[in-house]
C-alpha cells in the first residue's frame, strides 16, 4: 500500500521527505477511508506533497506542526476535489459499457453498415424504375400513404398504382435474388 509509494528521489533529504516518512501512511489512511479505490487515494497523497513541493508558501512554513497543518488542509482540498469529480464525471467499468453499448443491435456498427449497404442497392435498383414507378414506390413506402392516396397525388386511377406498385416490386424482389 503506501510502502510501495516510491518517494521521488528529492524529497528523500529534504524537509518534505522527513514530513512524508513521518506522516505519509496517517494521510494515505485518512484518504483511502473516503475515496473509493487505492489508486485514487495513493494519487492524491502524492498530489498533496507535489502541491507542498512547488508551492512557496509551504517553504515560508518554519514549525513543523504549521507544516502539517498546511498538508492537512491541502489534503482535505484534494479529497473535496475528488469528489466534485467523482459526482460530476460518473465512471462506468470499461466492459460494463463495452456490454451496454449495443444492446439495441439497431445501432450497432455493423447493422448500420449492412443498413447502408441495403440502401445503396435499393437506390441504384431504383435508378432503372421509370419516374412514375420511382414515384410510387417513394410514396408508398417513404410517404406511407396507400393506393387510394397516391392515385389522387398522381392523378392515376388506383388500378394503375396498383399495377405499378406490384411490378416494380417484383422487378425488386428478382433483382435481390439474383445478388
Amino acid at each position: 500500500m503506501i510502502n510501495q509509494i516510491r518517494q521521488p528521489d528529492r524529497l528523500r533529504s529534504s524537509a518534505i521527505g522527513r514530513l512524508y516518512q513521518q506522516h505519509a501512511s496517517a494521510m494515505y489512511a485518512y484518504i483511502r477511508q473516503r475515496v473509493s479505490s487505492q489508486e485514487e487515494a495513493e494519487d492524491i497523497l502524492l498530489e498533496i506533497f507535489a502541491v507542498a513541493l512547488e508551492n512557496p508558501k509551504f517553504a515560508m512554513l518554519q514549525e513543523e506542526g504549521e507544516q502539517i497543518a498546511w498538508l492537512r488542509t491541502v489534503m482535505r482540498n484534494k479529497i473535496i476535489d475528488w469528489y466534485r469529480r467523482a459526482n460530476r464525471y460518473q465512471s462506468v467499468e470499461l466492459a460494463e459499457a463495452a456490454n451496454h453499448l449495443f444492446d439495441d443491435d439497431y445501432q450497432a456498427p455493423e447493422q448500420v453498415a449492412m443498413r447502408n449497404e441495403e440502401h445503396a442497392r435499393l437506390h441504384s435498383a431504383m435508378q432503372g424504375r421509370s419516374s412514375l414507378q420511382q414515384q410510387v414506390v417513394k410514396l408508398r413506402f417513404f410517404g406511407g400513404l396507400r393506393c387510394a392516396e397516391i392515385a389522387a397525388v398522381l392523378d392515376k386511377r388506383e388500378g394503375t398504382i396498383r399495377v405499378l406498385l406490384s411490378r416494380s416490386m417484383n422487378l425488386l424482389r428478382a433483382m435481390y435474388e439474383e445478388q
